[in-house]
């Protein structure tokens, strides 16, 4: 069934899910910040939107953006390290305010499994919160600002670490020295299965529920990253014995084996 579908966020994640939904042959509104950037969507078969969220408002045509939607997927990372800080929980505030002036009631919302901070053992949806960064802080509680309104059928996907074209970890991580905890699992998941994860939830029931994304399969990042960084040709990282444990979990995700979604696309290249 085709969907009026809404991409706030329209970069790394986003450009590609919307041209992945465009090819179901939903229609799909996306939102960009540049508006350099409305051609690219444009020529995708994009409704192209230039809204930008800040702290003391929104910036465009927000309410031309939600007004067709029969859903809204939220991928607005936090952006805390930027010079000045703005509360990301401010700029959600604002959002929410806007959804509630029109008739949308399906959110997903894109989270990430920061907001479980450093707990040890296996992770799952039932697990407690306990974000230990301010980015994983404001996102949890930006989480619970749809999550809290039972008018709202909202789904919140947690995902773990992102990688995939032009994106891995492991070149920030060559050639570095010192690094602590490299017997703790990784927790990744390539784009083309963050695609697919929301894909299944647009087309499922999945209202107020909270999902883990994270692939399967979790090795050591020291075996990793060495692994990862030899196949590209890189100086691999060198790690030395954890003194402290500050947190060794490894994510998984009940209710998607619970589904059997298929993961497609394996974190190892």
């Amino acid at each position: 069934m085709n969907k009026k579908i809404g991409v706030l966020g329209c970069g790394w994640l986003g450009l590609p899910l919307a041209k992945s939904l465009v090819a179901d042959k939903h229609t799909v509104f996306g939102t960009t910040t540049s508006g350099s950037k409305i051609a690219v969507l444009q020529k995708a078969n994009i409704i192209a939107y230039t809204i930008g969220l800040t702290e003391n408002g929104i910036e465009g045509q927000i309410e031309n953006f939600l007004g067709e939607l029969d859903v809204l997927i939220i991928n607005v990372p936090p952006r805390l390290r930027s010079a000045p800080k703005e509360s990301f929980i401010k700029k959600m505030l604002y959002l929410y305010d806007a959804i509630k002036n029109t008739a949308l009631a399906r959110i997903i919302f894109i989270s990430s499994t920061s907001v479980y901070g450093d707990i040890d053992g296996l992770v799952t949806e039932d697990s407690p919160t306990r974000p230990n960064t301010e980015s994983g802080r404001q996102l949890l509680a930006a989480e619970n600002i749809f999550l809290n309104d039972g008018a709202l059928n909202t789904t919140i996907i947690r995902f773990g670490g992102l990688i995939g074209p032009s994106r891995h970890p492991v070149t920030h991580l060559a050639g570095k020295t010192e690094l602590t905890n490299g017997n703790d699992p990784v927790n990744l998941i390539h784009l083309y299965d963050c695609i697919g994860i929301i894909k299944m939830v647009l087309n499922g029931n999945w209202e107020n529920k909270v999902i883990n994304g994270v692939y399967p399969h979790h090795p050591t990042k020291q075996a990793y990253y060495t692994s990862e960084a030899i196949k590209r040709g890189l100086l691999p990282p060198s790690y030395i014995k954890n003194l402290e444990k500050i947190g060794n979990k490894s994510i998984e995700s009940k209710y998607l084996n619970v589904k059997i979604y298929p993961y497609n696309t394996s974190i190892v290249s």
